[in-house]
């Protein structure tokens, strides 16, 4: 039986990295029947996954997660992402770094194609690899402490924390990645930028509106009302931040075509893959014999949630392995999700198949070669810092 069981972990995760790089949501249910299949009676895997699939927390969470993207697709369509870009009078160094960032805070597919662009335009004297490295590099890190992440709700989800606990939690992360971030790629950038055009208050405060509403309504109704199931408040967030992207549109959206191209069901069946994944591994008893692994489960975790993120180009299919495995042995604080959530998450940032990476090197016609080495060093810098941070919890 214990041969087994490691075998059909083994097998899982294995289906699930490689078929992952083509479908997430085919790949986490691939990976919880075999997992099911190897560990527990037939019976036991359909009635975990039935309680799954119609758990009020799970399907307001997808509903909450699915419908993300679509704001991205509306404010991308109607020009109102363009509008926030373009009235950033921030100076040549400001709009290279602020515009990836601004752009990174709702989930588009190809998002990074959307400040590309941008830094095409602002750097024209600056080298291909370093315009790829700035896009990568600032497009991720106010992800880190955005309440909308789909990978941060779902990550706190899994683990049963607060998600503005653990966002405070990150602060000193995002202070690190954005020195570091200055020092090994914004200061190397030379020369100003000259605008075309008035400046507009409006076009830039009514995109930051439609951004920041949906996190506000989230926190507001989360702190000050009870709700018999928390997800309501980030749904009621995302929903008002949708209406309110269509509502202010200077254009007529089509909601089919925007639909079609964004694909939210891919986002919300992530959310049931997800904890389908969970509740089988948390029954199967994969946890007893991960906890007896003579290594601290902070430290092993850190570990194996780099090497996985960085093999997968994920957030969301190392946590859902990760944190289980964590919980299997320990009460997690926020401190450790936080150390645990980083190495992920730059993990993640730099892996070759992280579809960010494959899009801006295409675009900038540099190889991802040259993407790695510019950030590998900031990279492994804040890899080490939570090792070490690990270490000395552990």
């Amino acid at each position: 039986m214990y041969l087994l069981s490691w075998s059909g972990f083994i097998t899982a995760l294995a289906v699930v990295i490689i078929v992952a790089r083509k479908n997430l949501p085919l790949a986490l249910l691939l990976g919880t029947l075999i997992l099911g299949f190897f560990t527990l009676p037939i019976l036991t895997v359909f009635k975990t996954l039935f309680t799954t699939v119609i758990d009020p927390s799970i399907i307001t969470l997808a509903l909450a997660v699915g419908l993300i993207p679509m704001i991205g697709g509306v404010m991308k369509d109607s020009g109102q992402m363009d509008n926030l870009v373009n009235n950033l009078r921030i100076g040549k160094k400001g709009i290279m770094a602020l515009s990836p960032a601004l752009m990174g805070l709702l989930p588009m597919p190809g998002g990074a194609l959307f400040s590309a662009p941008v830094l095409e335009k602002a750097g024209k004297d600056i080298a291909e690899d370093l315009k790829v490295s700035v896009n990568i590099w600032f497009r991720h890190l106010l992800i880190l402490i955005y309440p909308l992440s789909s990978d941060l709700i779902a990550s706190a989800k899994i683990a049963g924390m607060n998600l503005y606990t653990v966002i405070l939690h990150f602060i000193p992360t995002l202070a690190l990645a954005l020195a570091l971030g200055y020092f090994f790629f914004i200061r190397k950038i030379r020369g100003s930028l000259s605008y075309s055009g008035s400046f507009s208050l409006k076009k830039l405060l009514l995109p930051l509106a439609i951004i920041l509403v949906a996190p506000v309504i989230d926190f507001a109704f989360k702190t000050f009302f009870f709700l018999p199931i928390k997800e309501i408040a980030t749904l009621l967030g995302v929903a008002t931040a949708f209406v309110l992207a269509l509502w202010l549109s200077p254009a007529n959206i089509d909601l089919k075509k925007t639909f079609k191209k964004m694909k939210p069901w891919n986002f919300a069946l992530i959310i049931f893959g997800m904890f389908m994944f969970l509740n089988i591994f948390t029954a199967s008893g994969i946890a007893v014999l991960i906890a007896r692994i003579p290594l601290s489960p902070v430290v092993l975790c850190v570990v194996a949630g780099f090497i996985v993120a960085a093999a997968t180009g994920r957030v969301l299919l190392p946590s859902s392995i990760i944190y289980p495995i964590y919980l299997a042995t320990s009460v997690i604080s926020p401190v450790k999700f936080a150390i645990i959530y980083t190495s992920i998450f730059f993990g993640y940032v730099i892996s070759p198949v992280h579809p960010c990476v494959a899009v801006t090197c295409e675009y900038f016609k540099s190889p991802v070669k040259d993407m790695i080495r510019l950030l590998a060093i900031p990279v492994g810098i804040i890899f080490v810092a939570a090792l070490l941070c690990a270490i000395f919890l552990g």
